[in-house]
């Protein structure tokens, strides 16, 4: 079996054969490169996610166990982190969740259709005269950060440096194995990350708002406790970051795998009714988190292996979408898969995406408008599209892209 190792530029480029091989020969394998047991069908990784009693997601989002000291320092200039939705365990999760689901509902989310369209048409009137532009940094990038911009109460013009400082955020989780500077660069990141959110906290806490960041910073939970200002700082920023990040690695994933396939872009654009089911294709085949982290709090058994209290494990659920028990030919991107939603890309269990519904419909919205307003898209001439470098996220950097204009 090939050494798993995704920070290498082969299988950053192409992690799939190394995923099909792990479940052929070893589904369930240990990394001595990463100190970790990797999880590679799915069935094994539905087994832990629905299991929190036994698989702890206590930092499920970063892939060391602790960072630096140095990083450390710099990190205690800022608002403690601490763990809330992604990685926390009930009760302590229980209490985030409930306060967020509020925002959630699929009734909620169906009620914002008009303005998160009208955002990605305001973006695309913005360069659809040019005939080119890269879409991630003209599009897919402040699409979902104007609408949860929006959702939350913060100015649009934010946007850009939040990016900027929740991009440090998650480079710091996947950076156990980058250089040290490399670390404290992102740790100053994350800082002034945490104090601008402090600030908008406390300043609705003063004078409260009609937006999802007033309704978290007066909530009260079963108990009438309200979330202290580090609970609801780390808990906005996971929201922002799953917000943004996630649906504008989702986007570009999804236009690199249809422009790659004609046949299948030329099939959307015949019949627009197939846009759902290309969101949830394209989530399954490359999913824009390819997994996230578990600790055993018990002895376990898992994919035939023994495994003690204290194993730190990483969850493949991009794995689990290309496993073939599942997918029949899971490499073929299929718009009529009869089971295409089963991905894991959300999760499952208690940890289910929050986002889940809006992050669909953004993404249906996404395509449906770029379909629509650029005809002939296409790479530009001699461009390629730039992937991303980081342990488990996968998107795009850069995505140059050309249409005809009238």
């Amino acid at each position: 079996m090939p050494e798993f190792d995704p920070t290498c530029p082969h299988q950053m480029e192409n992690p799939y054969p190394v995923y099909a091989a792990a479940r052929a020969e070893q589904p369930v394998f240990f990394s001595p490169q990463f100190q970790m047991w990797i999880v590679t069908r799915y069935e094994d990784i539905c087994t832990v996610v629905k299991d929190p009693a036994a698989f702890s997601s206590s930092g499920a989002a970063s892939v060391g166990g602790g960072f630096p000291p140095e990083v450390q320092a710099v990190l205690a200039e800022g608002i403690p982190i601490t763990p809330s939705l992604v990685d926390n365990d009930p009760p302590s999760h229980t209490r985030f969740r409930n306060l967020v689901n509020k925002a959630f509902t699929s009734r909620q989310v169906a009620d914002l259709e008009s303005r998160v369209r009208q955002v990605a048409q305001e973006l695309v009137e913005s360069f659809v005269h040019e005939g080119h532009a890269d879409l991630i940094t003209r599009f897919a990038t402040p699409f979902p950060g104007w609408v949860i911009a929006d959702i939350l109460g913060l100015p649009r013009e934010d946007m850009p440096e939040l990016k900027r400082l929740g991009d440090a955020m998650v480079a710091l989780l996947g950076s156990a194995h980058e250089p040290l500077e490399r670390q404290l660069e992102y740790a100053r990141g994350v800082v002034q990350f945490t104090k601008y959110l402090r600030a908008r906290v406390r300043e609705r806490a003063a004078a409260p708002r009609d937006d999802l960041l007033s309704l978290l910073v007066t909530g009260r939970d079963e108990r009438d406790s309200a979330l202290s200002d580090p609970e609801l700082v780390s808990m906005l920023s996971q929201l922002l970051n799953a917000g943004h990040e996630t649906t504008t690695n989702l986007i570009g994933n999804a236009l690199v795998l249809l422009l790659d396939r004609p046949e299948q872009l030329r099939a959307l654009r015949e019949d627009p009714g197939l846009i759902p089911q290309a969101v949830e294709e394209s989530l399954r085949m490359d999913a824009p988190v390819q997994g996230l982290f578990r600790t055993t709090t018990r002895e376990v058994e898992l994919g035939g292996v023994k495994l003690p209290a204290g194993t730190r494990l990483h969850v493949l659920y991009a794995s689990g979408n290309h496993d073939e028990s599942v997918f029949p030919q899971p490499e073929r991107f299929d718009l009529h898969r009869p089971n295409s939603d089963a991905h894991l890309a959300f999760s499952r269990g208690i940890h289910f995406c929050v986002g889940a519904h809006l992050a669909r419909q953004e993404g249906r919205i996404a395509l449906e408008v770029l379909l629509q307003r650029l005809p002939n898209l296409r790479y530009q001439d001699g461009l390629r599209p730039v992937r991303r470098t980081h342990f488990f996220v996968r998107g795009y950097e850069h995505l140059p892209l050309a249409w005809d204009v009238g």
